[in-house]
């Protein structure tokens, strides 16, 4: 089991290049930095896990510029997009973005991608929020032509290119493993048709808990790759609870990594946190 960190780089909290440091510093495995372009001020979407929204989903850095800071004061730890919202973004541009990244950190970068739950944010970028998970795909699937082909074409319905070239392709090969986020009804198709692997969010609304129907998915997910007669998915979990008994279950479903969220804040707060946490996964690791 591998142990990592999300939080949001922002325009007030410690930067994700001193973040990413200390990170790596205190024996973590990886850094996942979220993803929002903007946020429409109407609201009208309510936020996932319930409650206001915090202040980090407004004022964030961009999610690329932020890992690139992070790649080039680092060595070790996986860097990951957490998770990339590709129906806001060009593909041919991201493909470029992630390729970078993977050149410049010596093959380090995770793709994490998602759908996205605020449909207005999406909707400004031009994205139809019925036909999202259609574009969603047919943007990872660009996205893998381009890094894995010297002359690369895609033709779908929304996303359509014939023989570019693009470089630098990644130094991961034959790309840098796609986790596809979400737990909805389809997700595990998905995961299916076009991962590399599988990010289910564990932070539910407070009062509510879906850990068990989670943890049955996980076990769909494994069957349906055996049946498949392909390796086990590598799972990543973002929210997962600071509890030992819980992760211990997580471990045992077949989960790889758990990714454990932190308030932007500044380095002055945020720190001593990274440090209780650090102290957490010592003992989870000693188990």
């Amino acid at each position: 089991m591998e142990y990592g960190v999300t939080m949001f780089a922002t325009d007030y909290s410690m930067g994700p290049a001193e973040l990413a440091m200390a990170v790596e510093e205190r024996g973590f495995d990886a850094l996942f930095i979220p993803d929002h372009t903007h946020i429409p001020a109407s609201r009208k979407s309510p936020f996932r896990i319930g409650g206001q929204l915090p202040d980090d989903y407004i004022r964030n850095l961009d999610m690329f510029v932020g890992l690139a800071a992070a790649a080039a004061v680092t060595k070790r730890i996986r860097l990951g997009t957490g998770v990339c919202l590709v129906i806001e973004r060009d593909p041919i541009i991201t493909a470029k973005e992630i390729a970078s990244l993977d050149h410049l950190s010596g093959g380090r970068i995770d793709v994490g991608i998602g759908g996205g739950w605020n449909r207005e944010e999406m909707e400004n970028h031009g994205t139809n929020w019925k036909r999202r998970f259609k574009v969603m795909r047919e943007r990872v699937e660009a996205m893998k032509a381009i890094w894995t082909q010297d002359e690369a074409s895609y033709d779908g319905e929304f996303v359509k290119f014939e023989r570019i070239w693009s470089w630098p392709k990644p130094v991961q090969k034959p790309h840098p493993p796609v986790f596809v986020g979400g737990d909805a009804e389809r997700t595990l198709d998905r995961v299916m048709r076009y991962g590399d692997g599988w990010i289910p969010m564990l932070a539910d609304p407070p009062g509510e808990s879906r850990l068990e129907e989670r943890l049955k998915m996980m076990a769909d997910l494994a069957r349906r790759a055996t049946e498949a007669g392909r390796p086990p998915y590598p799972i990543t979990t973002f929210g997962t609870p600071r509890d030992p008994e819980t992760i211990r279950r997580l471990r045992d479903a077949g989960v790889t990594r758990c990714i454990f969220g932190l308030k932007a804040d500044s380095a002055d707060n945020v720190l001593p946190r990274l440090d209780r946490l650090a102290r957490f996964v010592e003992e989870l690791r000693a188990q």
